[in-house]
């Protein structure tokens, strides 16, 4: 069992966190718009692997005490004291920071941490102490893990293809005179419909109608209210309630480039309960003037 330390100024001592056999417990958060598999850390914090949707695998410390000094740290799969006679093996630096969540690993990392956990491992981070530099030790415990990410794996399964960052502010680009969605448009929008139908603290879907400078500007008002509305019916047409949706259109007024085909687009933006309506001037992103 791993031995729980705290760390003193000036005590010179290493800190050793981690839990033991009796009391290691790993937690799964699940919703289809994100899993998340956290284990407490005592005496440190918690370590946690996180899925969300339409993003890939990843794992971070977060300490409610700033215990390891910002800079780099190292990351070392050790086996358990049950397992003597196994090397540890080197992973790689990690990178502390200084804010609650100190270490934040991306998907590489995040899998052979969560490779180590299934095979029986420790992964450790060190780095040195805030206060005097004696190293502080943060392990992840394997036991009870394996079930638990059993069930994430079922978690991940059941994610929705995107999340709202990445779908809140979404553009549909056309063609010189054209009005007409293509295969990859009408995937963004088979995404947007998935998550609207998650999600419903959305309030109000604006789809707002863009064209170039080329042309009149009676055609080009006409034109892109005709895009606005081939968005916006085939949303309608799979399912999002109409009342939801909100078609503006603005022909040439809102300029993003001086590029016509950057200008030739259909904005679509999610606003969800509490969030400000857009005020801004209309841009490639969806949002909107007062006027």
């Amino acid at each position: 069992m791993l031995v729980l330390g705290t760390i003193m100024p000036g005590s010179g001592m290493a800190g050793n966190y981690g839990a033991g056999i009796s009391n290691s417990q790993w937690y799964l958060a699940e919703s289809v718009f994100e899993c998340s598999l956290v284990h407490e850390v005592p005496g440190y914090g918690r370590a946690v692997f996180r899925r969300r949707a339409g993003e890939d695998l990843s794992f971070f410390l977060e300490s409610d005490s700033r215990l390891m000094r910002p800079g780099r740290g190292t990351l070392v799969v050790e086996a358990p004291a049950w397992r003597p006679g196994v090397a540890p093996k080197p992973v790689g630096a990690v990178d502390v920071s200084e804010g609650h969540r100190q270490v934040s690993l991306e998907a590489r990392q995040a899998v052979i941490i969560a490779q180590s956990l299934l095979n029986g491992m420790r992964p450790t981070v060190t780095r040195a102490s805030w206060y005097d530099g004696s190293p502080v030790r943060v392990q992840v415990s394997n036991v009870n893990f394996s079930g638990q990410y059993q069930r994430y794996r079922l978690c991940t399964a059941n994610l929705l293809p995107v999340n709202i960052d990445q779908i809140g502010r979404s553009r549909v680009a056309f063609a010189s005179g054209s009005k007409s969605l293509s295969e990859a448009d009408m995937d963004l929008l088979d995404d947007i419909v998935a998550y609207l139908m998650a999600d419903s603290t959305v309030e109000r879907v604006f789809v707002d109608g863009h064209s170039d400078s080329l042309g009149s500007r009676i055609d080009n008002r006409a034109l892109s209210e005709e895009r606005a509305n081939v968005v916006a019916d085939y949303l309608k047409a799979r399912g999002v309630d109409p009342d939801l949706i909100t078609v503006r259109a603005h022909g040439d007024r809102y300029p993003v480039s001086k590029r016509p085909a950057d200008n030739r687009r259909t904005t679509i933006r999610l606003q969800r309960e509490g969030e400000r309506p857009g005020l801004q001037q209309a841009n490639g992103y969806g949002g909107v003037s007062a006027g």
